[in-house]
């Protein structure tokens, strides 16, 4: 008989261990967990793993083996399936000293941030060493969402559990850093490593501090070596090797580090993270995605695995997906630079302006630590249409960033400012011309738009289209260029050609929609936007556009509170429509509803510096200042360096009248910004009601010497003294500030002054003379217009009122007040002058209630009955747009619809300044 022929084969490494583990250890799950301690401690986790999952097979129950598992599962780099085995521990009733912080660190691995602060921020451990760890990792995980209050927080418990915990030790050194105390940082590590030297994350934190804190690469790059070399297969120290390489485009070194990091660690988090931006750096993009989306599968919510492969698709133009992975990242942690910066270009690329602009952080105003972010800031309100904020952002990015073509346009934007407007404008075009990026241009086009040099922003712009053929932005900014000139027909070829390259590109259906209203055809605006939604429902864009058009045009605010109650539907992790629902009912006086919108809006997004805003400004208007004050001083946590949250709490104080608290935090906000204007003219106005005069004029000379050439400091020196009646003093800082840099705002308060100053000659002079000089002028008609209303003189006003509108004919203030004088003077006009004033403002309940009240003295009593209640409606909390409906109502004869009214003014009391009228009216019903 033939024997049987058997063909042997090599098991597979990790078969073959465990076969010889298994019969090593038999099948006693208790010996499996010993042996599994003791590979543990020899740091061969894979060979641990393997033991406790033959002990678990046998005795699935066994607490110790799950929280053995669990740990090795973290060490060998699989964060999910530890806090699985943890989680199971725990349950299974293992000491939650020695599992809970492991749980914690596993969770923290995978970016559960907001979680684990929550689920352990309030949990305390018994022992010292457990208790330090857990705070510690809750520490961590407050500072990756950016708040600093609690982190430091967290960080003093763990440090008072234990003084000498080395993670905490390691934070604490972190912290200094951050507040770029790097020396101070440097020695806190020192003192660590004299009684520790081999510990590497110790080793690693001070290589990252001396690369990223002192640029000094090479020296950081030995620093991570002595890391590796006091700890074999240390990740994160292998990891900053190949960093430094990869920042100094030393690709080659970089990749064969990264083959070495394979050997102990292929497949983990770190190392998939570095082969994308290796491949990322080679323009390799489909190989960078592949690793990016292995990435994402171990760590789904991690957020720099998200920033990452966002970063990717943005690189790859796939901007629905590279938008959905950035803002979950900027989400999850928002202080991720180039997770926002993209998310904020990616808005960009797809007209998302508002969004754009939204996703900019709270304090983007003061904070000067990311200079392409501000360069991106300046292309967002380019795109916007805000010249001036843009040139700021732009002067604020080249100052910071001297880098690559950035260095020749930082000098180019420092010399516009100071006034070498040919030359700079002249290097700007040569650096456009000569760069393959678009920073360069855009900063150009916006000097063109801001100097309203027309013609040469459109050469500008045909050179940027010539790099972005396929790019809607041009086509967009050309639009924008064309409307300086008012050139609307011009505008709206561009904008339709935007959208014919990409019919979402959003940016340009809302010009076309604003030029619509501008055009007085607001249905048309509408269509278009209801258009848009029909083929896009889930646009919250277009909703609040839409909302936003309604609201304008008087619709009932149940269907604007509808359309931006959809918007937050559409987009629940979005701020933007959240914001706008507040900021209407704020609007509306209805500080209730505004309240419920900011506290909705804070719990779906907790910490989010512009909703926690929100919420203090909601809670002040519905009279809850200590809850407004706790939402402020939250604030100051999420935005330590900004002077905001200060400026919201001196408001607070000043509304309860507490005058020192106030100055208090006035003082706060400009030691953080010492030239924050509306921090000084507060501070100036809480003197003078403090009688400190001396100090509110002190600040006003500051402010003269920190802005030489504006009449900003002139103008508020002349209102102090305006406030304390010394008029020759505030006339002769008006006079100053004229001769600084004249403006319409100082003529009009210098003849104040000089008339109440009893020099009547004198400020006649001063408006002729202005007159004279600034024919097309026409504010300061307008205000001598009010002030002949004021003294009765009819006639004089009519003779400036007729100027300005010669002047503006579209001056619906101008027209409304003409209206009002010409109904006095018995013209016959009136009416038709007031109509026009509402065509070319409409809703507006002032125009609206002159308008009502011309058309009841002609008798027309249904119309202006319907107008004037549509006023009310608008402002319900207006008492005399409801004294002017009872009149109304009178002489229409319905005296009975007017006593509810005429009752209800009656009832307000010293609250109404018009109690003598609404006696005298009550009298005669």
């Amino acid at each position: 008989m033939k024997q049987p022929t058997f063909t042997w084969r090599t098991a597979p490494a990790a078969l073959a261990i465990a076969l010889v583990l298994t019969a090593c250890s038999g099948s006693d799950p208790q010996k499996m967990v010993e042996s599994a301690r003791q590979y543990l401690d020899k740091k061969d986790n894979a060979a641990a793993i393997i033991q406790l999952k033959n002990a678990l097979q046998e005795k699935p129950d066994l607490a110790e083996a799950r929280f053995l598992l669990g740990k090795a599962l973290l060490l060998n780099g699989d964060p999910v399936g530890g806090q699985t085995e943890l989680q199971k521990a725990l349950d299974l009733g293992y000491a939650p000293d020695e599992a809970t912080p492991l749980l914690a660190r596993s969770r923290l691995a995978q970016g559960q941030f907001r979680e684990v602060s929550s689920d352990y921020g309030k949990v305390q451990l018994t022992t010292p060493e457990s208790n330090a760890a857990l705070k510690t990792l809750v520490a961590v995980a407050w500072r990756q969402q950016g708040n600093q209050a609690a982190y430091q927080s967290s960080l003093q418990e763990a440090l008072s559990a234990k003084p000498d915990h080395e993670p905490a030790l390691i934070e604490q050194a972190r912290f200094k850093a951050a507040q770029r105390d790097f020396d101070g940082a440097l020695a806190v590590l020192s003192g660590l490593l004299g009684k520790s030297p081999k510990n590497e994350d110790a080793l690693k934190l001070r290589a990252d501090i001396l690369l990223y804190g002192k640029n000094q690469p090479d020296q950081a790059l030995a620093a991570y070596r002595e890391s590796v070399a006091a700890r074999a297969n240390f990740q994160e120290g292998q990891g900053g090797i190949i960093r430094v390489l990869l920042s100094q485009g030393k690709l080659d070194e970089a990749s064969q580090e990264i083959e070495i990091l394979k050997k102990f660690a292929a497949g983990y988090p770190q190392t998939l993270t570095l082969q994308a931006q290796l491949a990322l750096q080679k323009n390799e993009l489909p190989a960078a995605r592949e690793f990016a989306q292995q990435l994402l599968k171990l760590t789904p919510g991690n957020p720099t695995a998200l920033e990452l492969a966002g970063a990717i698709e943005f690189q790859l133009n796939s901007m629905v997906q590279a938008e959905a992975l950035l803002a979950r990242a900027v989400q999850a942690a928002p202080q991720l630079r180039v997770a926002r910066r993209t998310l904020v270009l990616t808005y960009l690329r797809t007209g998302q302006v508002d969004r754009a602009i939204a996703t900019l952080p709270a304090d983007i105003a003061t904070n000067d630590s990311d200079s392409a972010l501000l360069s991106v800031a300046g292309q967002a309100y380019m795109v916007k249409g805000d010249a001036e904020q843009a040139q700021q952002f732009f002067t604020r990015a080249s100052k910071l960033d001297p880098g690559n073509a950035t260095k020749r346009t930082t000098l180019a934007l420092s010399q516009l400012m100071t006034g070498k407007g040919d030359v700079a404008l002249d290097e700007l075009q040569d650096i456009a011309a000569s760069d393959t990026g678009v920073v360069a241009d855009m900063a150009l086009i916006n000097a063109h738009m801001r100097r309203r040099e027309v013609d040469k922003a459109l050469v500008a712009i045909d050179a940027l289209e010539k790099k972005r053929a396929n790019d809607p932005l041009p086509h967009q900014l050309r639009g924008r260029a064309l409307l300086q000139r008012s050139d609307r027909a011009g505008a709206r070829k561009s904008f339709e050609q935007a959208l014919k390259i990409d019919p979402a590109y959003f940016a340009a259906t809302a010009a076309l929609a604003a030029l619509d209203v501008v055009d007085r055809k607001p249905q048309d605006a509408q269509q278009r936007l209801e258009a848009l939604l029909k083929t896009n429902p889930a646009n919250p864009q277009a909703m609040m556009a839409l909302a936003e058009i309604k609201a304008g045009s008087g619709a009932p605010k149940s269907e604007v509170v509808d359309l931006i109650q959809k918007a937050v539907d559409a987009a629940p992790t979005d701020k933007t429509p959240r914001l706008m629902l507040v900021e209407y009912h704020l609007r509306q006086n209805e500080a209730k509803l505004a309240l419920t919108a900011a506290q909705t809006a804070n719990v779906a997004l907790p910490d989010v510096p512009e909703l926690v805003d929100a919420l203090g400004r909601a809670q002040a208007a519905s009279g809850e200042s200590n809850q407004a004050m706790s939402s402020f001083n939250k604030l100051v946590g999420l935005m330590p360096q900004s002077p905001l949250p200060y400026l919201r709490m001196s408001t607070v104080h000043m509304v309860g009248k507490d005058v020192p608290g106030a100055i208090q935090n006035l003082r706060k906000a400009l030691e953080l910004q010492p030239n924050l204007l509306v921090a000084q003219r507060s501070l100036a106005d809480l003197y003078v009601k403090d009688g400190k005069t001396a100090d509110a004029l002190a600040i006003s000379k500051t402010v003269q010497t920190q802005r030489p050439k504006e009449n900003v400091g002139h103008l508020l020196e002349g209102d102090i003294q305006s406030v304390v009646r010394n008029w020759t003093g505030a006339a002769t800082a008006y006079q100053t500030g004229l001769k600084v840099a004249p403006g319409p705002e100082l003529v009009i308060k210098l003849h104040t002054a000089l008339l109440q100053g009893g020099k009547p000659a004198d400020a006649q002079r001063v408006t002729a003379d202005w007159q004279r000089t600034n024919p097309d002028d026409a504010a300061v008609l307008l205000y001598l217009g009010d002030r002949a209303i004021a003294g009765n003189q009819l006639s004089d006003a009519q003779r400036y009122y007729d100027r300005v509108i010669a002047l503006q004919p579209g001056n619906a203030l101008a027209l409304n007040n003409m209206a009002w004088v010409a109904g006095k003077l018995g013209r016959g006009d009136a009416v038709a002058l007031a109509e026009k004033a509402n065509e070319v403002a409409p809703n507006q309940p002032a125009f609206m209630d002159t308008l009502a009240l011309l058309l009841s003295e002609k008798n027309e009593h249904a119309r202006a009955l319907a107008l004037q209640k549509k006023v009310v409606e608008l402002q319900p909390n207006a008492p005399l747009f409801k004294l002017n409906l009872a009149k109304i109502h009178i002489k229409a004869g319905d005296k009975a619809a007017a006593k509810p009214l005429l009752d209800e003014l009656s009832a307000l009391g010293d609250k109404f300044t018009g109690q003598a009228e609404v006696t005298q009216l009550k009298g005669s019903l």
